[in-house]
């Protein structure tokens, strides 16, 4: 990976060997493995890891979690806050493992409705609760620093499995607790 970062240094005009970027191809590659991290782990078994029986089937909701990825199409950083929802159905897990699970898959290269669906996908299968909800708010360098150039711009995701898709007021009252009116 770094021969192919000092020869990307070359194609874009700079000198590798320049004092400041001798050591820039080592850097880069060591920050492209962290970033990409999340191949090397399994989602589904981070969950399996914390799970504890519970009569609980009260909505429980982990919000703003924050987050980074990179764009697969421009491998530009989006950033932003995810919110994860279960209902429980005999079985809850360990808070922690729901950040964990969104860590997973933002540690990917990815798009954002991807991501979404993946957390939500490996929540439903792991854990087998009522329903699961997923919703993503982030925003994207590809289009803050370049393209349309729009800082501003915030893309919202979901991602909806049983009683949340199948229960407007179900999916109503988990709205309210990820937008609260006091927020």
């Amino acid at each position: 990976m770094e021969d192919l970062i000092r020869q990307m240094l070359v194609q874009l005009g700079e000198d590798p060997e320049r004092e400041g970027l001798l050591r820039t191809p080592h850097r880069v590659a060591e920050s492209m493995k962290w970033l990409t991290r999340g191949y090397a782990e399994d989602a589904e078994k981070i969950i399996r890891s914390a799970i504890f029986t519970e009569a609980n089937e009260e909505i429980v909701l982990v919000r703003d979690i924050d987050f980074s990825s990179l764009c697969e199409h421009h491998m530009l950083p989006f950033i932003g806050k995810a919110h994860v929802a279960y209902l429980p159905k005999g079985k809850v897990v360990g808070l922690s493992k729901l950040a964990r699970v969104v860590d997973v898959f933002a540690s990917r290269l990815q798009v954002q409705e991807r991501m979404t669906t993946q957390i939500a996908a490996a929540l439903q299968s792991a854990l087998e609760p009522a329903g699961v909800a997923v919703v993503i708010e982030a925003t994207h360098m590809c289009m803050a620093v370049r393209g349309v150039r729009k800082p501003a711009a915030v893309t919202v995701t979901s991602a909806m499995f049983g009683v949340f898709r199948d229960n407007p007021a179900t999916r109503a009252e988990l709205m309210q607790l990820i937008n609260p009116t006091h927020r």
